[in-house]
C-alpha cells in the first residue's frame, strides 16, 4: 500500500531552542541535530532519534512537508533523509515539485482566492489599522497570499484576536495565533487541498498527517489518520477528531512520537467513510 505522509514542520517535527521543551535534567537531554540556520545562527532542531526515524520514513513513503512558511523560509530547512519530491508552502499557496512551484497549482489557487474571499489588501489594511503599536513589532505579507503580525504577546489584549477572527470569518478568512505571530489566511488557502493534489498525482492509497495549529486542522481532518502534539493551538483549544490522536507528549519528544506513529501506520488499513 502506498502511503503519503504530510506533516507540518515548526513545532511538529522541528523546534526552535525555546520550543524544544526539554523536561529532563541537562545530563539526560537528547542529542540534537540542527536543521535550519538563519543569519549565520542555528535556529531549528530535531533530536537525533527523530532524524533517524524521518530518514527511514521518507525512504519508505511519499513524505510531504506541509508548512505555512514561504518558499524562501522553507528553503532554509535541511531535513535528514532524501529530499522530498513534493512540498507544500505558504499554507497551500505553493506546491513545490522537485523544488519548483507548480504553475498549474498557482493558477488553481489564484482562481479560488479571487472567487471566494475578500482581497489581501482589504485584510491587510484592517490589520494595520486596528493593531496597537504598543504590542505590534512587525507586519508582513507572505508570498502575496496572506498576512501576519509579529507581536509582543504579553501586551496583546485578550479579546483582540477573537474580534479579528470574527471580522475575518465574515470575509472568508481565518485567523491563527501561534506564539508571537497572528496569521490572517484566506479560507480557500489550505494545506489539505495541496496535499490532496499530491495524493492524486502519486496515487496514494492512504494519507497520514500531523500538525499543531489551527491552520493544520483541515489537513488533519482530510487525512486517513492524524496526530497532534500535546502543545500548540489545537491542544490548547481541546480540538480533536475521531481519527486524530491527541498525544500527551510536548516539545521535541512529541516530534519523535509523531514519527514513530507515522512509521507504525504505513501499512495500516485506511479509514472508511
Amino acid at each position: 500500500m502506498s502511503t503519503l505522509v504530510a506533516s507540518d514542520l515548526d513545532r511538529t517535527l522541528i523546534y526552535s531552542a525555546a520550543a524544544l521543551d526539554l523536561a529532563v535534567p541537562d545530563a539526560e537531554a537528547p542529542r540534537l541535530l540542527c536543521v535550519e540556520v538563519y543569519q549565520h545562527k542555528p535556529l531549528s532542531y530535531m533530536t537525533e532519534t527523530a532524524a533517524g526515524l524521518l530518514t527511514a520514513l521518507a525512504g519508505a513513503t511519499t513524505f510531504v512537508p506541509a508548512t505555512t512558511r514561504t518558499r524562501e523560509q522553507y528553503g532554509r530547512i535541511h531535513l535528514p533523509g532524501p529530499a522530498p519530491r513534493f512540498a507544500v508552502c505558504a499554507n497551500g499557496g505553493h506546491l513545490l515539485v522537485d523544488g519548483e512551484s507548480d504553475r498549474d497549482w498557482q493558477r488553481t489557487v489564484a482562481a479560488r482566492l479571487n472567487a471566494e474571499c475578500a482581497s489581501l489588501d482589504e485584510v491587510r489594511t484592517h490589520l494595520v489599522r486596528t493593531a496597537d503599536p504598543a504590542w505590534l513589532l512587525k507586519e508582513r505579507v507572505a508570498e502575496d497570499l496572506f498576512a501576519y503580525l509579529v507581536i509582543d504577546r504579553s501586551l496583546l489584549p485578550r479579546t483582540w484576536a477573537k474580534e479579528l477572527a470574527e471580522w475575518a470569518d465574515a470575509r472568508g478568512w481565518t485567523v491563527s495565533l501561534q506564539g508571537r505571530k497572528i496569521y490572517a489566511v484566506p479560507k480557500p488557502l489550505t494545506k489539505s487541498a495541496a496535499v490532496a493534489e499530491v495524493a492524486r498525482r502519486t496515487g496514494a492509497a492512504q494519507v497520514l498527517a500531523a500538525g499543531d495549529s489551527l491552520l493544520d486542522a483541515d489537513l488533519l481532518l482530510a487525512a486517513d489518520r492524524g496526530w497532534r502534539p500535546g502543545h500548540g493551538e489545537l491542544a490548547e483549544s481541546g480540538w480533536n477528531a475521531p481519527h486524530v490522536t491527541a498525544l500527551s507528549e510536548r516539545g521535541a519528544v512529541a516530534g519523535e512520537e509523531i514519527l514513530r506513529s507515522f512509521t507504525g501506520h504505513t501499512t495500516a488499513p485506511t479509514r472508511t467513510a
